[in-house]
């Protein structure tokens, strides 16, 4: 039965269906053929218990403040503090790159927008300096990855609520992971730089780094209300979204004064269309995850892994993130998360592994396959932006999965990395 669902849902895909047509026609054929029962009543009950969770309200919250900010100049003002202060060190290009990615995480959760944002206007300028072209453009979509971890992260919102476990935890659990993979990254382009002999630029005076940093102290206060305010106890994460749109509103339209207010218009309405899919898909997720659960699927599935990885934690969780990571690779990420969450749910529970952790590990697979061959999102966002050939866009990849994929085996041996703010915070 399990490889019938499986063919349902690849054939599905394969013949072009949106997402959410092959995760509700296998849960009807599990309803028909394991269940003995078909109730649309049912169905649309648990489609409206998956997008009820309030947890749920920040990620159109979190989409809206990341389009107004895109559309804006708070890029282009985290972009010129990191130039000022890294552009004159060799390799100091990339890991302005690197770092304004971070930033922009930190500011918009979104490694999509991340992409545009910090892509569009640092790329020529790569490329100009003398690196390749594959180099620049692998670096800006995996260094736009760490978006996934350093909070705000939708991804780890939608993991939290199909997991039930804490997001605010979730998202104090990203920060070191995140900031360990910029300091990889870092390492690699200075290496690269030096390699191929790259020119440095010239040392920025400091009068224009102060200059820079006045610019950047607004936009950075975002990551300040985010973590801040989360780790302090004063907002809920949804409630931190909430004060996030407020924040890019003000900055934008009243003190920055780069968008008029007839332009929030439309910005919203990008965001309402970009959150249907994303609710459609959590939706039809929830219908998916409640019958594979009454026909007993994951325990079907997974106990014999459960009988021989209950007293190898660490082995379990390599399994996981294996799962996850070639999932990634051909779905989009919050379908995987949607749909193989429920199924190691038991697995977690038998091996005692903390689903902090475990969350922390997901994400960063959600992360890298965002990024890897042959589907990940950020790829084709690139191709679109850039106007790269797939191929050229993609080249240029394989040291930086292999860098996250390192980051992963030193996540699950070191699982402090990403446990020690969470209880520092939360006790």
């Amino acid at each position: 039965m399990i490889w019938i669902m499986v063919g349902i849902m690849v054939g599905l895909l394969l013949l072009g269906f949106p997402l959410m047509v092959p995760l509700l026609s296998a849960a009807i054929y599990v309803m028909l053929f394991e269940l003995d029962f078909i109730s649309t009543n049912r169905i649309v009950a648990q489609m409206v218990s998956g997008i009820s969770s309030p947890v749920l309200a920040a990620v159109p919250l979190f989409i809206l403040a990341a389009d107004i900010m895109t559309k804006g100049r708070t890029a282009n003002r985290l972009l010129d503090l990191v130039m000022s202060f890294f552009g004159h060190l060799r390799g100091g290009l990339p890991v302005t790159a690197a770092v304004s990615c971070t930033l922009f995480g930190a500011v918009s959760g979104s490694t999509q927008a991340t992409v545009v944002a910090i892509g569009g206007p640092l790329r020529p300028k790569l490329i100009k300096a003398g690196y390749k072209d594959s180099f620049t453009t692998a670096l800006i979509i995996n260094a736009s990855d760490i978006a996934l971890l350093i909070p705000p992260s939708i991804g780890m919102i939608v993991y939290g609520v199909v997991s039930r476990t804490s997001v605010r935890e979730l998202f104090i659990a990203g920060i070191l992971p995140g900031l360990l993979i910029l300091l990889f990254f870092c390492v690699y382009t200075y290496i690269y730089s030096r390699m191929k002999a790259i020119p440095v630029e010239d040392k920025t005076p400091w009068g224009l780094r102060l200059k820079a940093l006045r610019g950047a102290l607004l936009p950075m206060g975002f990551p300040v209300i985010v973590v801040g305010g989360i780790y302090a106890g004063f907002f809920s994460p949804t409630e931190a979204a909430a004060v996030s749109v407020a924040y890019a509103f003000l900055l934008e339209v009243v003190i920055f004064r780069s968008l008029h207010i007839k332009e929030i218009w439309p910005i919203a309405l990008s965001t309402g269309l970009i959150t249907a899919v994303v609710f459609v898909l959590v939706a039809s997720g929830q219908v998916f995850s409640y019958v594979i659960s009454a026909a007993r699927i994951p325990r079907e599935l997974i106990g014999p892994l459960i009988e021989t990885l209950a007293g190898n934690p660490e082995l379990a969780l390599i399994v996981i993130a294996l799962a996850y990571f070639i999932g990634c690779m051909f779905v989009d990420p919050i379908v995987v998360i949607l749909v193989l969450t429920p199924i190691f749910t038991p697995l977690v529970d038998a091996t005692g592994l903390d689903p902090v952790h475990v969350g922390v590990i997901v994400t960063l697979q959600a992360a890298i396959g965002s990024a890897t061959p042959p589907f990940g999102c950020d790829i084709f966002t690139a191709i679109a932006i850039f106007r790269r050939p797939y191929w050229d866009t993609i080249k240029g990849t394989p040291p930086f999965i292999f860098i996250l994929l390192m980051s992963t085996a030193v996540l699950i041996a070191f699982p402090q990395i990403s446990l020690f703010l969470p209880q520092l915070a939360f006790g």
